[in-house]
């Protein structure tokens, strides 16, 4: 009767230790199922910005833009057009506006003066 005791104890701890090793196996693959969502997203995002730069590569490749980055960065122009560079203070400079005289009068005097006199 005691061997039943001991291997009855030696059983439940055997089935213990089996369920605690499946717990930590079922946490883990939760938790990698986790980094499988996140390294999904990642890919979405990361296939995004390589379509993105795809289409930047076919821009740059076009001959159109190749022509205006040599006019506009190394200052190229076709036979028989001129280069006019501006100095930079003149660039920055904007034209200021004129100011008016603000009317003070109130306004039933401006609509008087707009429909019974001329001026």
């Amino acid at each position: 009767m005691p061997y039943k005791k001991i291997a009855f104890f030696a059983i439940i701890v055997i089935l213990l230790v089996t369920i605690n090793n499946l717990a930590h196996s079922l946490y883990a693959i939760w938790q990698k199922k986790d980094l499988i969502v996140q390294a999904q997203q990642n890919l979405e995002v990361e296939k995004e910005e390589n379509q993105k730069l795809k289409k930047d590569i076919a821009q740059v490749n076009k001959p159109q833009f190749i022509e205006s980055e040599a006019r506009d960065k190394l200052l190229l122009a076709k036979p028989g057009e001129g280069i006019v560079i501006l100095p930079k203070n003149q660039l920055t400079v904007s034209p200021s506006p004129v100011p008016h005289a603000e009317d003070k009068r109130p306004n039933w005097q401006k609509w008087w003066n707009l429909f019974f006199q001329s001026s």
